[in-house]
């Protein structure tokens, strides 16, 4: 919330509080009962607010909708009630009204976008849950997707369920300094994917009660809504595609659009560790990805020019296989 819109909200709160106690004295009644009148239905206004500023247009349409058949159901059932107690008829039919509005509003906020084929007919603009993707832990934590959502190449709305949220929560409490920075680190990539302009990103009560792992509710979920799961997690990559849900990979976008290198290319890198097998080093390009050298073990700290042998693609990543180029028969 920033300092102007949080001045301006206490002025209308003060404002409604003076102009209740205005109304107040000039009914006859007490100047405080007016003021707390005022400032109370001031500080609901301000709340309904910020409460419509997370959801989609189409999410508040049905909340709406949902509210009016609410309230007509809950004071003709008010009305009925009438009938039986008429002492108290009046303050049933309020009662009936208030809470059929509320669960109304709640039930068409929550399950209206399930009505997926009148979304679109209504919303065809983009809205349809077939554009939803949700966002899973490891996601956040990487950080990427506030960068990839800042380009504009992700259409349609970006939810992160309150589960997610969670699991991110108890990152950020581990015991572990590591977990604990990427915990903090995953709640600054949420701030910052909602201050981005134009990003549509909702905090959603969305859960699977019969489920305990959060992987196996972002699955139900990306399933039940047509939605597809943005992740960097490779388990959960392969569970999605053996469960039938589409799944954004970040790894694999960032593995599509590194630089290609072909066979016989030359290279120049700095040799840092040894390899797995005997006699190798590893190298590392300015992307990350690692360049193994064969008989480079003997280079190690230096830098040396190196030719590409091969490539090999891997969910993880690419790594490239590569030789000395004093050893390069074509040289010879």
């Amino acid at each position: 919330m920033s300092m102007v819109g949080a001045v301006a909200r206490i002025a209308v709160v003060a404002l409604a509080a003076a102009l209740g106690a205005s109304a107040s004295v000039a009914g006859g009644r007490p100047r405080l009962v007016g003021a707390a009148f005022g400032a109370f239905i001031a500080a609901f206004a301000v709340v309904a607010e910020l409460a419509a500023a997370r959801p989609r247009i189409d999410r508040l349409a049905w909340g709406a909708f949902g509210g009016a058949l609410g309230l007509l159901a809950g004071a003709v059932a008010g009305v009925a009630a009438w009938g039986l107690v008429p002492s108290t008829g009046s303050v049933l039919v309020a009662i009936g009204a208030v809470l059929g509005a509320y669960l109304g509003a709640a039930v068409g906020v929550r399950r209206g976008p399930d009505v997926t084929g009148l979304n679109a007919l209504l919303f065809p603009r983009g809205s349809s849950e077939r554009a939803i993707k949700l966002v899973d832990t490891s996601a956040i934590i990487d950080g990427r997707i506030a960068d990839l959502a800042a380009t504009g190449f992700l259409e349609g709305p970006l939810v992160i369920p309150e589960f997610v949220l969670h699991e991110l929560q108890q990152i950020a409490d581990a015991s572990d300094p590591r977990r604990r920075a990427r915990g903090k680190r995953g709640f600054e990539v949420v701030q910052r994917l909602q201050r981005l302009p134009g990003a549509l990103v909702e905090i959603a009560d969305l859960d699977v009660p019969a489920v305990t792992e959060v992987d196996r509710k972002l699955l139900e979920l990306a399933k039940a809504r047509a939605a597809k799961v943005i992740t960097t997690d490779y388990n959960l990559n392969k569970l999605a595609e053996l469960s039938g849900v589409t799944v954004l990979n970040v790894n694999e976008l960032a593995n599509a659009l590194k630089p290609s290198v072909v066979a016989g290319e030359p290279m120049h890198v700095h040799v840092l560790r040894e390899g797995k097998e005997n006699g190798q080093g590893v190298a590392y390009l300015d992307d990350g990805t690692m360049v193994v050298v064969d008989q480079g073990k003997r280079c190690l700290g230096t830098s040396i020019d190196v030719v590409v042998t091969s490539v090999l693609q891997t969910p993880a990543g690419r790594i490239i296989f590569t030789r000395l180029r004093e050893e390069d028969p074509t040289r010879a």
